[in-house]
């Protein structure tokens, strides 16, 4: 294995040598664990004492070979040195005080000459007491309830399935809340590996985050905690250890590997389908991010399905692709060649043909036809069932990791240090009868006011973002159009006619916004963790929580207003010709955008895969493409000496308490694509299927080779973006029957075709015509005619004295001249009536699924009720035999009186 030196938190250690050098790597685990022990180890011929601890480096022991580490802390010296190792000095001191051991490594023995090392272990009696304090749930007795029965026809899912030993690393057992005086009542073989490295480290964070470094004469309540500690630099990290390397086994037998396993059958991009070894990950790495991988696996297994159907409806697009009338008239010389229409922009537009925009209607029809409104109705059903499938897997992991009365502890115990130092006030908690801290009303108002100040500016800037990126569609497509006048063919000649200004304005602005989102992107992280902090919320669950709502707020907005605006605005608020409506009054001159003859729909479908598609190809590069330009970059600098453990883990990337929380937020919003869109691009599930099977096998990567290993922390579900998924899913439903309805142009053709076609027979023919108005072009206010050199030279204004455009209004000679038609209100009409069917439909469907399909399988159900039942039954039992047992000793101990009276049976029996 090649050495990396400096870059700390930026170099990763992933580099393997040849089979040579790890063979050489594996002897000298092989001697450094046999004499590991520094009482009664063995000293080999020609080693010295320092010689074998030299070899002993890479372990998750303490010098004797016997203590593990449960904690690392490390730091440097510098120009502030006496005042941090005073600070040290009083920490360290704590921390014997509450009973852990300590370890120094001097920065002599370290490889870059400046850090030390600081190893933390915890006794039997830390833990147990700390175990007993948290209410951590242990085993008492194996379970004998049996797994579900044998799946019919089994053999086929076999190829996706990992080894038993892989998805069950430990049997099932009947757990309760340690209890340390009935130590006898669990089940403890060894002392040493009763409690798994993951509650151990979990335990010494408790105690860390709490442990004060003031000294005794001077209570500072402020000065409390590792956090604070690292925020001033007095320590540079604080991390516990993983088992082993990743590519290999640990050759103690006394370390699980557990590490090595993941990387083997979970994080490599060849396991891709693979099911994953959720037991696994929450053994080694704790429930909560356990539930964020079964999360993400459960999504992207659910993806599959909305994806078949996607896939199957582009196909249904393409086969009807020659039935496509509209389409047809528009690309005809004879019919969409003779339609003169009206200039889409003052001055620079001119008079352009209805057959101009041939290849737009073509690609329309790929995603707009009878496919779409039955896949936007699919969609609102299987976000449904996805939720509601969710929630019983959730509960049968609650079940399978108990985590089923986990709310009450998280509420109650872990209180974070930051409310507990700033608090300064107290009052009584009326269920536990002590004091405890809390924030006053009026100081709890205050800050939530500055608090949703500081929201509402920054999602006015936002809208302030989007109203730019508008203005410059409008001002930018009268410069594209006045390019484009003649023919593209004659300016652009790499793409010829594919580029016209609608399109060249769309993509052009569609990039823009998604690099003004990622700007923002940057700042808006800082901003909502800065208001959340500002809050001091009292427990981490409400912190989440508080931050997920800021957060998920802000990109909300952030990503998806341009969509809102292409599909709800857009073309929507344009008035006719002679009575255009401007963006910001007559005299800016910034007409409202109009639609394309074939609909909005093409404009909503590009900017949704521009941003879509960009974000997910900018989260991959940066989660890992860039970590592995950066790990070949850095090994061509490396070393080949072995270096210990903890530095090995201390030059990985530090796992943020914000870790999960990012990678949920791509998710959700990538979840918000796929919902409230869908109907624009039934190719997005597809898109997010690929993304997903990659992002599984990315993440699992990153927390087994990029990143240091995180505190375990236990959670019984994905918190708040449980009901950002559950609104996101309603307002999914309204969305689609409004992009169907609205920015589709379903409705006005069935609208033609069954009340308005002229013919006997009910087909699409003459629908262009009959969608598009007819103006004259004499009575075009002077600010609106196009110049000179904008007039095209097949335009002869002697010959063609009118010009159409998009609406259905009086032509010019009625005495209703230019107002709107009967069939305006019958198509607005038959738009509401959709929406509102659509929605009662989709909706009743999803109320009755989520009544029929009930949140907790009945088997979960009743396995708890069993498990508790058995509690009780073996608690009572062990009392009845202690209680025996005590009894026992005192009459053996107390010689029986001859006389026995009354009352002194009584006392006995009592």
């Amino acid at each position: 294995m090649r050495r990396i030196t400096g870059m700390a938190k930026e170099v990763t250690l992933i580099e393997m040598k040849s089979a040579m050098d790890s063979q050489i790597g594996e002897e000298c685990n092989g001697h450094s664990h046999n004499n590991s022990i520094e009482d009664g180890g063995t000293q080999l011929p020609g080693h010295t004492e320092t010689d074998r601890l030299q070899q002993n480096k890479d372990t998750v022991f303490f010098r004797d070979g016997v203590r593990r580490i449960d904690f690392i802390l490390s730091y440097l010296d510098d120009k502030d040195g006496e005042k941090k190792q005073e600070r040290r000095r009083e920490f360290e001191a704590n921390l014997k005080k509450a009973g852990l051991e300590l370890e120094a490594e001097d920065k002599s023995d370290s490889d870059d000459l400046k850090t030390y090392f600081l190893k933390i272990h915890a006794p039997w009696e830390v833990l147990a007491t700390y175990a007993d304090v948290l209410k951590i749930k242990v085993p008492f007795k194996e379970s004998d309830i049996p797994h579900g029965q044998d799946v019919p026809l089994e053999w086929l899912s076999r190829p996706f399935r990992l080894p038993e030993k892989v998805m069950r690393p430990q049997p099932d057992y009947f757990t309760s809340p340690f209890d340390k005086d009935k130590i006898d009542f669990f089940l403890i073989k060894n002392q040493d590996t009763f409690f798994p490295p993951s509650t151990r480290n979990r335990i010494v964070y408790y105690i860390l985050s709490r442990c004060p470094y003031y000294k005794e004469d001077r209570k500072e309540t402020d000065k409390k905690g590792i956090k604070r500690l690292l925020n001033n630099g007095t320590y540079t990290s604080a991390f516990p250890l993983h088992d082993c390397r990743y590519w290999e086994r640990n050759t103690n037998e006394q370390c699980e590997s557990e590490r090595y396993h993941l990387y083997k059958n979970w994080a490599r991009f060849l396991c891709f389908y693979k099911e994953q070894p959720l037991n696994l990950i929450r053994k080694y790495y704790g429930e909560k991010i356990g539930i964020y991988f079964a999360w993400l696996g459960f999504y992207t297994e659910m993806l599959f399905f909305a994806a078949v159907m996607g896939v199957i409806c582009f196909t249904y697009g393409v086969l009807s692709y020659d039935d496509n009338l509209t389409s047809k008239e528009i690309c005809d010389p004879s019919i969409g060649g003779s339609v003169v229409m009206c200039p889409l922009c003052d001055k620079k537009c001119s008079y352009w043909k209805l057959n101009s925009t041939c290849l737009s209607s073509w690609q329309s029809h790929l995603f707009d036809n009878e496919g779409t409104v039955f896949f936007a109705m699919f969609m609102g059903i299987w976000v449904t069932l996805f939720l509601e499938f969710w929630k019983r897997r959730q509960a049968q992991l609650e079940y399978e990791w108990d985590l089923v009365d986990f709310e009450e502890e998280q509420q109650q115990l872990q209180i974070r240090p930051e409310f507990e130092t700033k608090c300064t006030d107290q009052k009584l908690n009326r269920i536990t009868q002590e004091m405890e801290p809390y924030l006053p009303l009026p100081k709890k108002c205050g800050r939530f006011c500055l608090s949703g100040v500081t929201v509402l500016f920054w999602m006015l800037l936002i809208v302030a973002c989007i109203t730019g990126v508008i203005v410059y569609r409008l001002a930018v497509y009268a410069a594209f159009a006045s390019i484009m006048k003649d023919s593209p063919t004659k300016k652009i000649h790499l793409v010829g006619s594919l580029i016209t200004p609608q399109l060249a304005t769309s993509v052009t602005a569609s990039f823009i916004n998604f690099v003004i989102i990622m700007i923002l992107n940057f700042f808006y992280e800082r901003v909502a963790i800065w208001i959340t902090d500002m809050e001091i919320p009292k427990t981490h669950l409400e912190y989440e929580n508080k931050l997920t709502m800021k957060m998920f707020l802000f990109q909300f907005v952030n990503y998806y207003s341009s969509c809102f605006y292409v599909a709800f605005f857009k073309g929507k608020f344009v008035g006719y010709p002679g009575n255009y409506t401007y963006m910001f009054g007559k005299y800016s001159r910034l007409r409202n955008e109009e639609c394309d003859p074939g609909g909005c729909l093409i404009e909503l479908t590009t900017q949704l895969v521009i941003v879509m598609t960009g974000k997910q190809v900018c989260g991959n590069i940066q989660e890992a493409l860039l970590p592995l330009l950066r790990n070949w970059w850095c090994s061509r600098k490396a070393r080949k000496d072995q270096y210990s453990r903890w530095e090995q883990d201390h030059d990985l990337q530090n796992f943020s308490q914000l870790g999960l929380f990012y990678e949920y937020l791509e998710m959700v919003i990538q979840f918000g694509f796929i919902t409230l869109f869908v109907a624009s691009f039934p190719l997005a599930p597809l898109l997010a299927l690929c993304n997903n099977i990659l992002e599984v096998r990315v993440d699992a990567w990153k927390f087994t080779t990029q990143f240091r290993r995180p505190v375990a922390a236990k959670a019984h579900n994905i918190g708040a973006w449980q009901e950002i998924l559950n609104v996101v899913a309603i307002l999914s439903v309204v969305t689609n029957a409004f992009i169907m309805a609205f920015t589709s142009d379903m409705i006005p053709r069935l609208v033609y075709l069954y009340a308005y076609h002229p013919g006997s027979e009910a087909t699409m023919s003459g629908y262009i015509n009959n969608s598009l108005s007819v103006y004259d072009i004499s009575q075009i206010p002077l600010l609106s005619t196009p110049e000179e050199g904008a007039i095209p030279a097949w335009f002869n204004s002697s010959f063609i004295t009118t010009c159409r455009y998009r609406d259905y209004r009086y032509p010019p000679g009625h005495q209703r001249q230019y107002s709107h038609t009967m069939q305006f209100w019958h198509i607005l009409a038959a738009k509401l009536a959709f929406i509102i069917i659509m929605e009662h439909v989709v909706f009743v469907v999803k109320f009755f699924v989520a009544w029929l399909i009930p949140d907790v399988p009945s088997e979960v159900k009743a396995r708890i009720k069993r498990e508790r039942y058995l509690i009780q039954e073996y608690l009572h039992n062990y009392e009845v035999e202690k209680l025996k047992i005590q009894l026992s000793q005192s009459f053996i101990i107390e010689p029986k009186p001859e006389v026995c009276t009354a009352t002194d049976k009584h006392d006995v029996l009592s």
